[in-house]
């Protein structure tokens, strides 16, 4: 069996073979091409050491030299190429002892994890070498260890993550003796970095499907391991239209979210982790969450923290949680429209390289409450206000009025001309006159808000 190779690859593998080494290409770009799919990347493997990598191309990069590894930049491709090589133990459970150079490509094939990823296609001629039927896999939708599944995972805790992510990102099946190794050798998670953890995580939760692979960590028990604050959620009952408990509700909200938003996909998964610390039970045996958009965020927060996330990732997944609670109605005031737009103001930001503009905060919002509602039942509701809500949102910014505080016609400085010293006093004025312009855009005016910052000042030190 052959795959066709790309005719910048074939030029890159000409370098090689012209100064009589041998070049393949390996790992995903193989799988993917032979499942028919576009490759985003490229890696490759070769019988020629380091160095001489090195002196066949103008640009190189040492990413992983100690381990045989060299990134060549070629055609404005970044190829990965690594070395034949064989590996000693894995006395830390996630890196060999020692490495050393292989003589041939089933060699180098025989230390990879999954057969699927242990394929490597010939440069120039596109031919299969596969000696652990990863073909046979790829068609039979099959994830499964090259070799012994626990000895695999005993090398590599990342293995474990890495076979789940697998399984969800390409809808295969586990093995029964890989599925049952993952169950043995779950531990092996705790060895591992929390920042490739999160990678993993984060493979997982951008999937079309995330429940899949959240359900398999779940019931191999590492998801228990990792992020326990979720299966504290597992038997946690609710009323009213839920149809699942807080847990299966969190999978289906992140399988109802389909935007590409990490950011969304994390809150969705998260937005009810507060519920079981939140629960409270009444005389008549109803169970109560009062503020728990509140504490899901604080537990989020902790969470995200610990797995390593961007600090202004985690900031703009906790804000959404926060928020995830309102309940639009057709009778809501104006005013009432203006309230929930000036409470998203707030966490606008203009920043060239991550900016969140009002507009990206609402969508993103608006997303975590679909996934929010089809995680009511697994189905998207049939009737959704949200049109009508965006509508009269777009006609409130048309309308350029007041949102926040430095919207107003008047500002501290103005305040302390007309005779109000700056102190605690001072910002509370200001909260209290742009509830009044949000009430009544009308009222805008330095003339109008100056008189009635007097009002409110006179009325404080009275008191």
């Amino acid at each position: 069996m052959k795959i066709k190779i790309p005719e910048k690859i074939t030029e890159f593998g000409q370098v090689f073979n012209q100064n009589d080494f041998k070049i393949y290409l390996v790992g995903g770009g193989v799988r993917d091409s032979i499942m028919k799919k576009k490759p985003y990347d490229w890696d490759a493997a070769t019988n020629a050491h380091p160095e001489e990598v090195q002196k066949l191309f103008k640009r190189t990069i040492p990413t992983g030299i100690q381990h045989g590894t060299v990134t060549v930049v070629f055609k404005g491709l970044h190829i990965e190429v690594t070395t034949f090589r064989g590996e000693g133990n894995y006395t830390d459970g996630r890196h060999p002892d020692r490495i050393f150079f292989a003589d041939n490509i089933e060699d180098d094939l025989s230390r990879r994890d999954f057969t699927i990823n242990a394929i490597a296609a010939e440069i120039p001629t596109g031919k299969l070498t596969d000696p652990f039927h990863g073909i046979r896999d790829i068609k039979g939708k099959i994830i499964r260890t090259v070799g012994n599944p626990n000895e695999r995972f005993r090398e590599d805790g990342l293995r474990l993550l890495r076979c789940i992510r697998f399984a969800t990102t390409l809808n295969f099946k586990i093995d029964d003796s890989t599925m049952n190794s993952l169950y043995t050798e779950k531990n092996m998670v705790k060895k591992v970095a929390s920042e490739r953890i999160r990678d993993e995580f984060t493979k997982i939760l951008m999937a079309e499907k995330p429940s899949v692979g959240l359900r398999l960590m779940e019931t191999t028990g590492i998801l228990e391991l990792i992020i326990p604050e979720l299966t504290k959620c597992r038997n946690v009952t609710q009323k009213g239209m839920h149809r699942f408990d807080v847990l299966d509700h969190l999978y289906y909200s992140v399988d109802g979210v389909s935007s590409r938003s990490l950011t969304v996909r994390l809150a969705a998964l998260f937005h009810d982790v507060g519920k079981p610390d939140a629960k409270k039970t009444d005389e008549f045996q109803n169970a109560t969450f009062y503020n728990h958009e509140k504490i899901s965020a604080k537990i989020t927060e902790n969470i995200l923290n610990r797995l390593h996330f961007p600090k202004i990732l985690i900031k703009d997944v906790c804000f959404l949680i926060k928020k995830h609670m309102f309940h639009y109605e057709s009778r809501w005031k104006d005013s009432a429209v203006r309230r929930f737009l000036s409470g998203i103001k707030e966490e606008t930001r203009e920043n060239n390289e991550n900016p969140r503009t009002l507009e990206m905060i609402l969508e993103d919002l608006f997303e975590l409450r679909l996934g929010d509602s089809y995680g009511l039942a697994g189905l998207y509701p049939n009737t959704d206000l949200t049109g009508e809500f965006r509508k009269r949102i777009r006609k409130e910014m048309e309308r350029e009025q007041a949102l926040g505080i430095k919207d107003l016609a008047v500002s501290g400085r103005d305040l302390q001309e007309n005779g109000i010293p700056p102190g605690k006093h001072m910002g509370i004025i200001l909260k209290e006159l742009l509830d009044t312009v949000l009430e009544d855009p009308g009222m805008n005016t330095k003339e109008k808000l100056l008189n009635l910052s007097k009002n409110i000042y006179k009325k404080y030190t009275i008191s």
